[in-house]
């Protein structure tokens, strides 16, 4: 059965969605089937890997609240560069409502996914910049938490509501939940905030798992977003950041 890991912090603009494309195609690159989930209904990770979310008639809304009891089939995207993608589109903000009443719903998206678990050998969950519903039923969902934390002091004080969240979800619902570890993102080595923030990230966190490698900022990765391939498919390439992306890679396939 596949590994399932949520990409998950409630602050926007940490590079969750990069970080999801990239890891997910450099798995793919090492032999492994992967699927990537997008269940953010801002749906960058659809328009990253190539799709109008707007044009998409069917997404994981609708395998999340589905409208009769008639089998439904996942509109999952084949093949997008080496990856399959079950994609998103702003209707999936309502299923943030339509859930709250919704029978058994932190395990909606467990049971969405159980009929494909066994085609993949590792499926990566974007989660929502939010500590609502839709990130609570990923965290259910998942197998490992991987928390990216960008390098200002104010992203690393919004980790304890993110670890409450973690800790909530690992006693009621998944025990079994694991934190994969945290990735230091948007680090700029010649600024000295940056370099305090990652300081105190390693002081901070590094007794509750492993801290990764900084990803720096680089325009080759927005740039790589732009055009909706992962970094290594494009010629404008990041030659370390290349390389975190494979050390991560390497670090989630070793996880039991």
């Amino acid at each position: 059965m596949s590994k399932i890991i949520a990409l998950f912090n409630q602050a926007g603009g940490v590079a969750k969605t990069t970080l999801t494309m990239n890891l997910g195609y450099h798995l793919s690159m090492r032999q492994h089937r992967i699927l990537l989930v997008d269940i953010d209904p801002q749906a960058s990770l659809t328009s990253f890997m190539g799709k109008e979310p707007s044009s998409l008639e069917t997404t994981i809304y609708d395998a999340l609240v589905p409208k009769d009891d008639e089998q439904f089939v996942l509109p999952i995207h084949k093949n997008l560069h080496s990856m399959d993608l079950l994609p998103s589109n702003i209707e999936l903000a309502n299923a943030e409502q339509e859930l709250i009443f919704a029978e058994l719903r932190e395990l909606r998206l467990s049971q969405v996914l159980e009929p494909v678990r066994d085609n993949y050998d590792l499926i990566l969950i974007d989660c929502p910049p939010s500590l609502g519903i839709l990130s609570h039923i990923s965290l259910v969902a998942a197998n490992y938490v991987l928390v990216p934390i960008q390098c200002q002091f104010k992203a690393l004080k919004g980790t304890d509501s993110l670890l409450k969240t973690v800790a909530r979800v690992r006693k009621r619902l998944n025990p079994q939940l694991k934190i994969a570890g945290f990735i230091p993102t948007m680090y700029q080595a010649s600024t000295s905030l940056d370099n305090r923030t990652l300081e105190s990230i390693n002081e901070q966190l590094g007794e509750i798992a492993t801290i990764f490698p900084p990803l720096p900022r680089a325009t080759a990765v927005a740039e790589a977003a732009e055009l909706g391939k992962p970094l290594a498919l494009c010629s404008n390439k990041h030659k370390l950041t290349l390389q975190l992306f494979d050390q991560l890679a390497h670090a989630m396939e070793k996880m039991s």
